[in-house]
């Protein structure tokens, strides 16, 4: 055999042998494909362990029930909640993260992890590492200052807060929307304050009517009775555009700041290696429930409003509440010790 025939059929078998690993590894994604959708089909066969990573009570925990409790019902297998609670919800976002990719773990996620994923460094990385599901609800802040403060309007109380030099002090739980919504307000308006952390709305509420600070960024259902009764004296909302909730309140934007927005919002993650088409079918079903009227009534009593919408656009808000917020974190100097 000559030399250019053995290099002919040489060739060839090369190609063979590559054109048979390219089929093999086509029927290989083809068969995982195939097997993704079987699973999602039959999805899901065991409880789903919902995890919280804050403590029962709070506003992630209320929104988390709810719809853990609907899914029980559609799903027809139990929703179990399991509050891992610590390090500003680290602790129960990285075990969602590196949980077995079946689908059977799922998390709840709030803004605050997007702020603090400017703090410190986590386990995991809040986009990488996880699979976005769909946003559940979004809930806009009140600007409340005590009566006893001279001003009917936001640019008024900017005017105070800057005849105060420096004097006006803030009061809000560290490292929450509110408190970050006051230091946007800070940057925005040009105004010197200081922020007082307190462990909660609760608190610095009680702290708010006695005196002790000036204002803050508060959550509506504790604000707005105390707002009715004449107690606190409200300037306008943190929402891009008036809500359907307080439609008589202007927002903060309209009202001397353009431009001002900070929301608070929930929604739910999985680890990024779970299979999409069960990504899919989680993001449906939570959708579908956030459209049921019960459920919009509950939420709504509780200042929230229902979202839904795809995985992608909640993985892009995500994306830019942390943009948006580390500039904020740099801009005003904000450490982890704060």
């Amino acid at each position: 055999m000559s030399r250019a025939s053995c290099q002919r059929r040489c060739t060839m078998a090369v190609r063979q042998f590559f054109l048979c690993a390219t089929i093999f590894a086509a029927a290989g994604t083809h068969a995982a494909q195939s097997t993704n959708a079987a699973n999602a089909g039959s999805f899901p066969q065991k409880p789903i362990r919902l995890i919280v990573p804050f403590a029962p009570g709070g506003g992630t925990d209320f929104v988390a029930r709810l719809i853990g409790q609907k899914l029980t019902e559609t799903l027809g297998q139990t929703v179990i909640i399991d509050n891992r609670a610590g390090a500003s919800g680290t602790i129960g976002a990285d075990l969602v993260a590196k949980a077995a990719p079946d689908g059977y773990t799922i998390g709840a996620i709030s803004a605050e992890q997007a702020i603090f994923s400017n703090v410190r460094k986590m386990p995991y990385d809040l986009v990488a590492d996880f699979a976005p599901i769909t946003q559940s609800t979004t809930q806009f802040y009140v600007l409340v200052a005590h009566p006893g403060i001279a001003a009917a309007t936001v640019t008024e109380l900017i005017g105070v807060a800057k005849a105060s030099g420096g004097r006006f002090n803030f009061g809000t739980s560290a490292w929450s929307v509110g408190h970050l919504a006051g230091e946007l307000f800070k940057l925005r308006a040009g105004v010197n304050m200081t922020h007082i952390p307190f462990k909660g709305t609760a608190p610095a509420i009680t702290a708010l009517l006695g005196g002790e600070i000036a204002l803050m960024f508060s959550t509506a259902p504790p604000a707005v009775p105390l707002i009715k009764a004449g107690r606190l004296r409200a300037f306008g909302i943190t929402a891009a555009k008036r809500s359907p909730l307080m439609p008589e309140l202007a927002t903060i934007a309209e009202s001397g700041l353009p431009g001002f927005e900070a929301t608070g919002w929930n929604g739910f993650l999985i680890t990024a290696r779970a299979p999409q088409p069960i990504v899919a079918k989680l993001q449906r079903e939570i959708v579908r429930i956030l459209g049921m009227p019960d459920v919009q009534e509950r939420y709504a009593r509780a200042g929230i409003e229902p979202v839904g919408g795809s995985s992608e656009a909640f993985g892009a808000l995500i994306r830019e509440e942390i943009a948006k917020w580390g500039k904020v974190v740099k801009a005003a100097n904000l450490h982890a010790d704060e």
